[in-house]
């Protein structure tokens, strides 16, 4: 490839880049060709005389024509570089959209949870350490907490601090049927006026927990049965 070429390459990839014409001084620096400002002038008035580009107005850069691109692509481009790119960006947008759809289905699962049982229902999130929740204020209406402001209060400072709420599910012994870790059994010192029913999910290589937090005056069997039946429709 000449010079004019390479000075063609820089133009069309400048341009693709920025979107604003391309002078020689930029051409010269942010390229560093060893030649003088005069020689790349020169290759432009060239390349501008060819049809490759063209000054769009009065005292600006050049911009790449259709002839300019054409050449660019059938002479110019590294494909085997660009398709390890496109596989490593492919691959990246994948994994994040494979999050988002197992987020959405967390989300169905926790809302169907919450709707089932009237109690505060989460699930770990699979790209960080934080769990979200719904079904909040259901589980607030209950005597033991509608009845006493501290108790309230102590379940709410637990959800807002959600890390460390995770931390203290990684120190529990859960598994893959529901169990639940009653009172003083869930470890959690604010909230041991409440019992926690929680699972482990498997969904496309992603775990996490999934359960619900309720008054230790809860429909036990129910609960443990109804979180195991969200987490199989979960992992469907």
């Amino acid at each position: 490839m000449d010079r004019r070429d390479e000075v063609l390459k820089a133009i069309v990839k400048h341009f693709i880049q920025t979107a604003e014409p391309v002078g020689s001084q930029t051409i010269l620096v942010s390229y560093k060709f060893s030649v003088s400002p005069a020689t790349i002038r020169n290759d432009m008035a060239s390349l501008e005389n060819e049809g490759m580009i063209f000054q769009p107005h009065t005292s600006s850069g050049r911009v790449p024509t259709d002839m300019g691109y054409r050449r660019y692509v059938n002479e110019m481009l590294d494909y085997n570089q660009a398709r390890k790119e496109a596989q490593k960006a492919l691959a990246k947008v994948t994994q994040r959209y494979e999050i988002d759809k197992i987020k959405e289905k967390m989300y169905d699962a926790v809302s169907l949870l919450a709707r089932a049982t009237k109690n505060a229902s989460f699930a770990t999130l699979p790209d960080n350490n934080r769990a979200f929740y719904l079904g909040f204020s259901d589980v607030l209406k209950q005597p033991e907490f509608a009845d006493s402001s501290i108790n309230a209060s102590q379940v709410i400072e637990v959800f807002e601090k959600s890390d460390n709420f995770v931390t203290i599910l990684n120190g529990l012994k859960i598994g893959h049927r529901a169990r639940a870790f009653i009172g003083k059994e869930n470890a959690i010192p604010q909230i041991q006026s409440c019992s926690i029913v929680v699972v482990e999910y498997n969904v496309d290589r992603t775990k996490g927990y999934l359960g619900l937090l309720g008054p230790t005056r809860m429909n036990y069997a129910f609960n443990m049965a109804m979180v195991d039946q969200i987490k199989e429709l979960l992992e469907k």
